[in-house]
């Protein structure tokens, strides 16, 4: 009796061994596996998934970067030519501090390249290349020195200003759909500038320039 007492009780302790051995190694299994995950992460993977995740809507919006950036390097050749047609002094200073933005505007463009991996190129903007060619246009079908030709230039350039203020807006909107806050926030300051020259257009010829066009 004894015999078979102390038989039981051994198997009893071993059954008791073997299932803690087991619960152990299931509790350890997943720090493991956890472990496994962290280490395989390497730098850069996270951007790298994202990337993969959102890649034609990312080749979209680099595209559109490109022509945006072709658009205001346009713009920059138009503006002294603007400012020298100009024959009100305050429009063509307001062309000029134009020339100072679209410079800065154009280093902020380069910068979300980089943020987003990529080298500053450019595309043709048709858009702008039209609105470019419509500016010449307002130009030389206008009368040196006349208040006609102010007005018809803040029309060019608010039309201009229009284009820039919808493709930043959309750009930004962009920005934050690929989870990009730096690169929204630095369109979204730009877009701000857009939006202030474009008020000061508008000032500008209710202030004077459409009441003296009129009256020529």
């Amino acid at each position: 009796m004894n015999t078979k007492a102390k038989k039981e009780d051994t198997s009893k302790k071993e059954d008791t061994k073997a299932k803690a051995e087991t619960k152990g190694k299931d509790a350890a299994e997943p720090k493991s596996a956890s472990k496994a995950t962290k280490e395989s992460k390497k730098p850069g993977e996270a951007n790298s998934k994202k990337e993969e995740q959102g890649g034609e809507f990312r080749e979209f919006f680099i595209d559109e970067l490109k022509d945006i950036l072709w658009a205001e390097k346009a713009l920059l050749k138009a503006l002294p030519k603007m400012s020298k047609a100009a024959t009100g002094k305050e429009l063509a200073s307001s062309f000029d501090n134009h020339l100072t933005e679209t410079e800065k505007q154009i280093a902020v463009v380069e910068q979300v390249f980089e943020l987003m991996g990529e080298k500053p190129a450019t595309k043709k903007c048709d858009a702008m290349e039209g609105l470019v060619k419509e500016t010449e246009s307002i130009i030389s079908d206008t009368e040196k020195g006349s208040a006609i030709r102010d007005a018809g230039l803040i029309l060019a350039a608010q039309k201009v200003e229009h284009y820039e203020i919808a493709t930043y807006g959309t750009l930004a909107a962009f920005a934050d759909a690929m989870e990009e806050p730096k690169v929204a926030k630095l369109l979204r300051s730009v877009l701000r500038d857009e939006k202030d020259s474009d008020k000061k257009l508008t000032a500008l010829a209710l202030e004077s320039v459409n009441e003296a066009a009129s009256e020529e």
